[in-house]
């Protein structure tokens, strides 16, 4: 296996695929329902990847060093036969681990299957105890009940599960306490992701996001955290374990405390084009690759172009300039 590593010497060990652009909820910070109604165009079958073909992506990824993946949309319990999916990745060579990020709202559904098919981990995104403003922010009116109970459904099928929540300064800072509170008394991990300008739709700048240390000082007032160190070179997420129970909380600190330095990750978008960070404004057409019949060592030779010239830290450079210039949509690379 060639080791590669880009200009800044980071070398790639995470890939994470987008397996549909479709949503079924229109979140405020992700795809707010003004911009993405229900006349919304969403893409066409047959321009997203097949399972075979994201299959042997992954396959080609994994021989480049990659050994995490991420199934993520959209949200990607909306693609049809997902299990099938995962029972194929789960057998590549070198890939010792799969997690995928969902809104929870389809778990009842899907979550046995998807567990039998060999996937353990689960990201559910979850902003708000409160009935009325987690409605108002999926954009739904879904109420938190139906995905706590979905939560503790796929617990006990037994996932391995992170609740993530974006913090956003006027909108649920008031939920912190609550939140932490609810998780930390069942053991489970959460999150805490400050507001990122992620796309071009969601009115982001400076005076909304709640900082790390803003949401640790809160934290601090009502329970003693630990720090805990890093699994892994390149782990996102700051983490800190409660003293009493053990259960942990963790912070995604993209705009306050960027960790650029470290980003191992690269994505595939599900109409299959590559990118190199989560603020790109531009990818690499994979698919277009993959369909005109290439070989996978020149596909491969492809990717380690474009990983060895990958230069991108935006995080560490975000200015509201920055900020504001023309972004992929989250909903379209997956979170």
């Amino acid at each position: 296996m060639e080791a590669i590593v880009d200009k800044l010497g980071r070398p790639i060990r995470d890939l994470r695929i987008s397996v549909t652009d479709r949503c079924n909820f229109r979140c405020t910070y992700c795809m707010p329902k003004e911009i993405f109604g229900d006349d919304y165009a969403f893409m066409p079958k047959d321009e997203l990847l097949s399972f075979t073909e994201i299959e042997r992506m992954a396959r080609i990824f994994a021989s480049l060093g990659v050994k995490k993946l991420r199934i993520t949309g959209g949200e990607p319990l909306l693609r049809q036969h997902l299990p099938e999916l995962i029972s194929r990745l789960h057998d590549i060579p070198g890939i010792e681990d799969i997690g995928l990020t969902t809104n929870g709202l389809l778990l009842k559904r899907h979550g046995e299957a998807l567990y039998e098919a060999g996937l353990r981990r689960l990201n559910i995104s979850l902003d708000a105890l409160d009935p009325e403003l987690f409605g108002e922010i999926n954009g739904r009116g879904i109420k938190p009940d139906l995905i706590l109970s979905n939560i503790d459904l796929a617990k006990d099928i037994g996932f391995t599960i992170k609740v993530n929540m974006v913090v956003e300064k006027g909108v649920n800072e008031a939920e912190i306490i609550p939140m932490a509170s609810y998780f930390k008394e069942r053991g489970i991990t959460l999150r805490f992701i400050e507001f990122m300008d992620v796309g071009n739709d969601n009115g982001w700048c400076f005076d909304k996001v709640v900082t790390k240390k803003e949401i640790y000082n809160k934290l601090t007032e009502h329970f003693t955290l630990n720090p805990v160190d890093p699994d892994y070179f390149g782990e996102v997420a700051k983490r800190y374990q409660y003293t009493d129970n053990g259960a942990e909380v963790g912070f995604i600190t993209s705009v306050s405390e960027s960790f650029c330095s470290s980003c191992t990750r690269a994505r595939l978008s599900s109409d299959g084009k590559l990118y190199t960070c989560l603020f790109a404004n531009s990818g690499f057409d994979l698919r277009q690759l993959l369909r005109s019949g290439l070989s996978d060592d020149e596909i491969r030779d492809k990717i380690i172009q474009i990983w060895k010239n990958r230069e991108d830290r935006y995080s560490d450079e975000r200015t509201e300039q920055t900020a504001k210039r023309k972004k992929i949509n989250m909903s379209y690379i997956g979170g």
